[in-house]
């Protein structure tokens, strides 16, 4: 049965300001399983959209200098007909909309603070994540993805949204952000809901391969996660995939 929606996947790059760091990057997707991954950390100036022969990247970043955080999205060709529009919203948040079968999706992809920035900043970018979330359509599916910077804890206040498989015990201020956030919009880790060797469940391993770290993860509507077993399939490969691309 063909597929109605293109696979997705999700990539922090540190950075794509090396020479020939983007036409590595564009060559590890180009020809694979996943015909969207979306970027942290890509560090470039202002918005855009540069074409490849057969993948364009769309980019959201500081506008006013280089180095410093940046997101965006690079698309495979075949699946540029199932783009319904993009949108640069800073160099931390940016939102592509998919065409769908049954309902149209909107992926909000962040870079979140890290957990030594102020206060003010963290909250200035939750309040600015909220305002892009309010303004997708109502009945299209939500998927807030990326580098979030937290660990989720088993703590109790948060096991409504929280499940049984996060790799930490106890959450950092990040992650009670990320819970807080998910509480008040009805939405749920997914990142957490499911089983994983421990090794598959963490976006950053020590070179001694002791210490293991949760700090990137999706969120989804619960609305729509309840009706829509293709937003599963696509969680599972954003985070299969995301292993393969952190180990090259």
């Amino acid at each position: 049965m063909k597929k109605e929606l293109p696979d997705r996947g999700i990539w922090n790059v540190n950075t794509m300001l090396k020479a020939r760091k983007m036409q590595e990057t564009a060559d590890q997707i180009v020809g694979s399983q996943i015909h969207i991954v979306t970027l942290q950390e890509i560090r470039w100036r202002g918005y855009g959209l540069p074409q490849k022969d057969k993948c364009s990247i769309y980019y959201s970043c500081n506008p006013n200098t280089t180095g410093q955080a940046g997101t965006g999205v690079i698309i495979q060709k075949s699946a540029m007909n199932k783009i319904l529009g993009f949108e640069p919203i800073s160099d931390r948040i940016c939102k592509l909309r998919i065409k769908g079968k049954f309902y149209n999706m909107t992926l909000i992809n962040i870079y979140a603070p890290t957990e030594d920035k102020e206060e003010e900043i963290k909250e200035q970018f939750y309040e600015e994540l909220q305002t892009t979330q309010d303004r997708v359509p109502k009945h299209d599916a939500t998927i807030i993805l990326g580098d979030m910077n937290a660990k989720l804890g088993r703590e109790k206040v948060f096991s409504q949204v929280v499940g049984l498989h996060t790799l930490h015990n106890i959450s950092n201020e990040n992650g009670e952000m990320v819970a807080n956030y998910a509480i008040s919009n009805d939405m749920f880790p997914i990142s957490t809901n499911f089983q994983h060797k421990k090794i598959h469940m963490g976006m950053w391993t020590s070179s001694d391969h002791q210490t293991i770290i949760q700090i990137d993860h999706i969120m989804v509507s619960k609305e729509k996660m309840l009706d829509q077993k293709e937003v599963i399939t696509v969680i599972l490969t954003i985070f299969q995939y995301k292993l393969k691309l952190n180990k090259s």
